[in-house]
């Protein structure tokens, strides 16, 4: 048994949130069908056909697990071909800029009206009111916007752009599913479906709540680098060693501090992280940069020290904690080589998830779900020669 092998969704989002959290939901069991645009008609651009398409979808982790049907929503054959889907499904996701569903005519109130036990999670920048709900935009303005880029970066200034980790797949991708699994619990208790209107932008203002919460209890404005936490205190840091890669060290509490000072031979440097701390930075720099990054982890991993390596991707793979907690798999590829994906973060004990199949190429199930809807096999061909199907 699967935690959510009896929950079906729709997904019509095609950027990075949406595919996330349908990703972290089908991992845990539910039946995910993509309705995606015609290759050339929506966002998805131009698109690769045959094996190439094949392979391309089954190395993006973010489709695994999941069906695919195409569909010209604009075309109302399509259209009346979702909404037969529509009455037997549990939650539908899009990702369209405001009112584009609407013009679509698969919005919320339209299906409620077919099913009203749906869960309807639209996600945008911006969420679906307020000034600048029209406003286009990527993970890094949605971080500028709420204030995140405005305490990440070095202290002269200039921010530093992570990559789209926060807004995309934490704000976005994370946040829906909790939404979701959230509204799916209620339905249970009601038996009514809800909309959720899901914002990257809201989501990364709440993601900073400790942030802000700080700032109006002491008037004081955080800056790039100069927080305890972002780059203003010698215990937490990230230091490059001799062979140009980094460690991290996180050392806050006494205890934890005074271990890695004695380890370091230094514990001159006790006392002297709130009187000097910019001393004690140049000093550590100096002295991490005396060795290489895995000398110095392997010296302070056991010595009851907050320390990490500051592994690049490539390395993820053979770390011994990535491999004790399967947090890279093998899933079958097309050609029936295994490929490298990174594993289920959710670790529920009694019911785990699976990765249960490699993502499909668009459309590699418009035949099989058309036919389960009952639509005869010359309809289909004729569905398909006039594009409302692929």
């Amino acid at each position: 048994m699967l935690p959510l092998d009896d929950i079906k969704i729709l997904d019509l989002s095609t950027r990075a949130p949406g595919p996330f959290c349908s990703m972290a939901l089908s991992d845990l069991g539910a039946d995910v069908l993509l309705v995606e645009a015609p290759a050339g008609t929506g966002s998805l651009g131009p698109g690769l056909e045959g094996d190439a398409a094949v392979r391309s979808a089954a190395l993006n982790p973010l489709r695994r697990n999941k069906r695919s049907i195409v569909l010209n929503l604009k075309d109302e054959e399509a259209r009346a071909l979702f909404y037969r889907l529509a009455e037997d499904t549990d939650v539908v996701m899009e990702g369209f800029r405001p009112g584009v569903s609407q013009r679509l005519g698969v919005d919320y109130d339209t299906l409620k009206g077919i099913n009203q036990r749906i869960v309807y999670c639209s996600i945008s920048g911006y969420g679906q009111d307020g000034p600048y709900s029209q406003l286009p935009g990527h993970d890094v303005n949605y971080l500028s916007f709420a204030g995140v880029l405005g305490v990440i970066g070095s202290r002269d200034g200039q921010p530093a752009i992570p990559y789209n980790l926060i807004a995309d797949f934490a704000s976005g991708g994370l946040l829906s599913a909790m939404s979701i699994l959230s509204a799916l619990w209620v339905r249970q208790r009601t038996g009514q479906g809800q909309y959720i209107d899901i914002s990257l932008a809201d989501g990364s203002m709440y993601l900073l709540a400790d942030v802000v919460g700080s700032y109006y209890a002491t008037g004081v404005v955080p800056r790039p680098g100069a927080m305890r936490l972002n780059g203003g205190s010698p215990d937490y840091q990230a230091y490059r060693c001799k062979d140009g890669k980094y460690l991290s060290i996180g050392s806050l509490e006494e205890k934890f501090w005074v271990n890695t000072c004695a380890a370091l031979g230094r514990e001159d440097m006790i006392e002297r992280r709130n009187s000097e701390p910019d001393a004690v930075l140049a000093e550590l720099r100096e002295i991490f940069g005396a060795r290489g990054r895995d000398e110095w982890f392997e010296l302070l991993a056991d010595k009851d020290t907050c320390v990490s390596k500051v592994n690049t991707v490539d390395e993820l793979e053979s770390d011994p904690q990535v491999q004790a907690r399967g947090m890279m798999i093998d899933v079958p590829g097309p050609d029936g080589r295994p490929m490298p994906q990174v594993g289920i973060a959710a670790n529920l004990r009694g019911t785990p998830g699976r990765v249960r199949s490699a993502g499909p190429a668009p459309g590699a199930q418009t035949r099989e779900v058309l036919q389960h809807l009952g639509v005869a096999a010359e309809e289909i061909e004729r569905l398909h020669a006039s594009g409302a199907v692929g």
